[in-house]
């Protein structure tokens, strides 16, 4: 079994990162940390540091001075559930799922999993089994069907839902094959463009304009930790889009938040102008949706040579598949986790991860690709496309290994997490109690310069840019 230093080893080098940067980053603490068969304490810290890593490589270019980075392994697994640590007023968190979202068994007497979370996914099921939201009328309606079957219609009816599979039997499906073939993290060329300098500023992003159109929980994380490392992080969202309000707050530290609809040519002229300024482009979108209005990876890089372009998808850009929906539990779900948790547990039926870790490890791994792409595209022009997966990161995730008696581990509390982990800062919405950012920098340390705010805040511009370099170097 791999250790962590190692797996981020392995994390570093695909993406073409110097070796001997290796050197200066300490990973401590023991697993397993939460109750689980799978590594996702490991997977935690190891993505983490490698944003982190990335970050400090910056710095490096930008200014001469290398630096230490550290995560701690409880530290990690704190923020990749720090939807759940958040305090608002001193008050948790409401509850986290719709009425009916959840586990349902079909009348094949497999399980499906239902995320109802969006009204229009919600209604979506619904229709597709001719029933009331309500959980005893949705069972019901699922007796009538064959799990698969089921998954494939609420899917054309657009619904998001996923039938539980093994893993032998996610590893039979094209779709799995095909991500076999993929990268952890893909980083591809898409166009010419001279390399771009560094702006001025005095942290290893600072200056640099990230556009984040995202939401939930992968990308937002992703936008969340640039920001932590100084980057001016814009929000764009829809002024329709449902959202959830509790992840908005959590994942909004550090960024300016605007709103743009993007169905009217007026908001896509917004948009493409915001573009022009940006470094990053980093979406979540539908898989071909933002393309269907002009802003493909191919658009972006025509409106703005030398742009680093992020796409996140739930299953992956090649398959069958390429085009589903999806979310973390769903496919943990389909990908053989749950089945995997619920043997181990000795349960009949699915368990769910102890975090939502394809989730917030894919942001960071979100966040690591912008980073070396945006470090190529300095040191040798072009302009890039970095594409991550849900998929891909269970992939890499079930890859690491299982953990023998696991699921008997303790669970972190959240008073641990409270007195080790937290900050409390001001925001938009209130005075919020919130987890820290667990990778630590010794010369630029990792903080969010900006509050937390309701969606829609700011106008659809950029702030200026600082005149101030760093101390330590002259650009």
């Amino acid at each position: 079994m791999q250790s962590p230093s190692n797996i981020l080893s392995d994390i570093w080098t695909s993406a073409d990162g110097d070796k001997a940067a290796l050197e200066r980053v300490r990973l401590t603490g023991e697993e397993p940390q939460i109750p689980s068969s799978f590594r996702v304490a490991v997977a935690g810290q190891t993505t983490i540091a490698a944003a982190g890593l990335a970050a400090a490589e910056i710095w490096k270019l930008r200014s001469g001075v290398a630096q230490d980075v550290s995560v701690d392994m409880r530290h990690a697994v704190a923020e990749c559930r720090s939807e759940r640590y958040l305090r608002l007023d001193d008050k948790p968190p409401p509850p986290a799922w719709d009425a009916i979202a959840g586990v349902y068994r079909t009348g094949d007497n497999r399980f499906v999993r239902c995320h109802t979370n969006f009204p229009h996914h919600r209604d979506a099921v619904c229709k597709v089994l001719a029933c009331e939201p309500e959980r005893e009328k949705v069972q019901a309606a699922l007796m009538q069907w064959k799990g698969e079957d089921f998954e494939t219609a609420a899917y054309a009816g657009g619904g998001v839902v996923a039938l539980m599979r093994s893993y032998d039997e996610w590893s039979a499906l094209p779709q799995s094959r095909a991500l076999a073939e993929l990268p952890l993290v893909s980083i591809e060329k898409i166009g010419d463009a001279p390399p771009k300098p560094w702006p001025k500023g005095d942290r290893p992003l600072s200056g640099l304009r990230v556009l984040d159109l995202s939401r939930v929980i992968a990308g937002p994380v992703a936008g969340r930790t640039l920001a932590a490392h100084g980057a001016d992080v814009l929000l764009v969202s829809g002024p329709e889009l449902p959202a959830i309000p509790w992840l908005t707050i959590d994942t909004g530290r550090g960024k300016l938040s605007t709103s743009i609809e993007l169905k009217s040519e007026a908001g896509r002229a917004q948009l493409r102008e915001l573009l022009k300024e940006a470094d990053i482009f980093s979406q979540g979108y539908r898989p071909r949706a933002l393309g269907a209005l002009g802003f493909s990876p191919e658009d972006t890089a025509s409106i703005n040579p030398g742009i680093v372009y992020v796409t996140l998808s739930a299953y992956g850009h090649v398959g069958p598949w390429a085009e589903r929906r999806g979310f973390d539990s769903l496919v943990q779900t389909t990908t053989g986790f749950n089945h995997a948790e619920g043997q181990a547990a000795g349960i009949d039926g699915p368990k769910e991860l102890p975090a939502q870790m394809l989730d917030h490890a894919t942001g960071y791994l979100m966040a690591f690709g912008a980073m070396m792409a945006k470090a190529r595209q300095a040191r040798e022009g072009g302009s890039w496309h970095v594409r991550v997966s849900l998929a891909q990161t269970g992939r890499w995730l079930w890859n690491l290994g299982r953990l023998e008696g696991g699921l008997n581990t303790p669970d972190l509390t959240g008073e641990a997490v409270h007195s080790a982990f937290m900050e409390t800062v001001s925001s938009g919405f209130g005075t919020l109690m919130a987890v820290r950012h667990s990778a630590v920098l010794s010369a630029t340390p990792a903080r969010w310069s900006r509050p937390a705010m309701p969606l829609g805040s700011h106008p659809p511009q950029w702030p200026g840019r600082s005149l101030r370099g760093p101390d330590v170097a002259k650009f």
